[in-house]
């Protein structure tokens, strides 16, 4: 630590303040050079890029990301979500030739733009590698990380690195900053944005239906294939002893929702299994309870007070070395945000349909329990922060702009 602030001290930081500035006269003009490789991330990065318009109205804004980042940042973003938000080592493995194309694409329109701030949006296995290269290249380009990388729960051994790399870490979990600054990372926890954009799509006085169960896939290709089969049986169970009951699966995309309408024909449960083009928002509002894949979606769920349990699938090779990387107790970010098990997991083998029938059974049945579930998750979503997170966001990232 020592020796990084000695480092900062050379280039003209002020250490003593603690704020981690660089000391000069602001300017009216900066780059940015922004990364991101999911959904969840371009609707994040989109809210904070909108925001940083708001205070530095002439910033240069390019890089990647998807079609809300292209729609604010403008024709120098490229789309590229599609291609690039897969998921597990080994499908990443399988496409690693394309993935060192679009970096090396990347590092080359980042070292021709020669940005004042690499603004990087969750996507660690990329961005990380991504910010090394960009401090080799760029030493000058200041770094900023939006949305920790978790490695609180994967590989605490990378956060000395995180130090020497990034400036500054935006954190949506209170509890991430603390483990960061441990190992000498500059955090901020700036709440998280879901606050802001939830309460957008919240519906006055919604009455939840009685009966219709939510099917939520995730938002991924990869994740399709190997979930929605699950929970397509896992209705055709229920259907088998229940009656009055059905299920409504809305697909992130208008690709997604051709995919999964297929997989419900080939089912033959199309009288009883509804695909919609997007609604998932609203459908966590208006379902009695559901089944969610492990993501942002199940924080979404949470905040609505959808009663749900969590699946997660992924190839063997993928889960065998996750097993041997991740320290925590629990997948699910609300179980890792309470502290406990809230949400029940049905992981790998355990992503059964007779499982999961079972327990979206219970919170049907179960009136009391289904209440304490809901309780407990106004509870842990609260930890969220309030209002503004974007906001607070971007004020950082302007500060960094404007002493670059």
């Amino acid at each position: 630590m020592k020796s990084m602030r000695n480092r900062r001290a050379r280039r003209g930081f002020f250490v003593a303040s603690g704020r981690g500035m660089p000391l000069g006269s602001p300017r009216m003009a900066g780059r940015i050079y922004v990364v991101a490789g999911e959904l969840s991330g371009d609707a994040h990065g989109a809210g904070l890029l909108r925001a940083l318009h708001h205070l530095h109205p002439a910033v240069e804004i390019a890089g990647a990301g998807g079609p809300e980042m292209v729609a604010t940042g403008g024709p120098a973003v490229r789309d590229w979500v599609d291609e690039a938000a897969v998921i597990g080592l080994w499908e990443v493995l399988k496409r690693y030739g394309w993935f060192k194309a679009r970096f090396d694409e990347m590092l080359a329109e980042a070292k021709a733009m020669r940005p004042d701030v690499l603004l990087l949006i969750d996507y660690p296995g990329f961005n990380l590698r991504f910010a090394e290269a960009v401090k080799r290249e760029l030493p000058e380009t200041r770094i900023v990380y939006y949305i920790s990388p978790q490695v609180w729960a994967w590989n605490k051994g990378r956060i000395p690195k995180m130090a020497e790399l990034i400036d500054e870490v935006l954190c949506l979990f209170p509890f991430e900053v603390p483990i960061l600054e441990e190992g000498g990372v500059k955090a901020t926890f700036v709440g998280h944005p879901l606050v802001d954009e939830l309460e957008e799509r919240r519906i006055p006085d919604v009455v939840r239906e009685e009966g219709l169960v939510a099917l939520l896939p995730g938002s991924r290709t990869r994740e399709i294939e190997r979930l929605f089969p699950i929970m397509l049986e896992t209705a055709r169970e229920m259907l088998a002893t229940r009656t009055g009951i059905r299920f409504e699966a809305p697909a992130a995309s208008p690709k997604l929702a051709k995919t999964m309408r297929e997989m419900v024909e080939e089912s033959g449960l199309e009288a009883s299994v509804l695909v919609t083009d997007g609604g998932s928002l609203t459908l966590m509002q208006r379902a009695a309870c559901g089944v969610i894949a492990s993501g942002t979606a199940t924080l979404e769920a949470a905040y609505f007070d959808l009663p749900y349990c969590l699946i997660y699938k992924v190839a063997w090779p993928t889960y065998v070395i996750g097993r041997q990387l991740v320290k925590i107790d629990h997948i699910g970010l609300v179980n890792i945000l309470a502290g406990r098990g809230v949400v029940e997991e049905f992981i790998q083998a355990d992503a059964d349909a007779k499982l999961v029938a079972a327990e979206l059974g219970r919170l049907l049945d179960d009136p009391a329990y289904r209440e304490r579930l809901q309780a407990t998750l106004r509870e842990t979503s609260a930890k969220l922060g309030g209002q503004g997170a974007h906001e607070r966001a971007a004020a950082i990232v302007d500060r960094w702009l404007r002493h670059a």
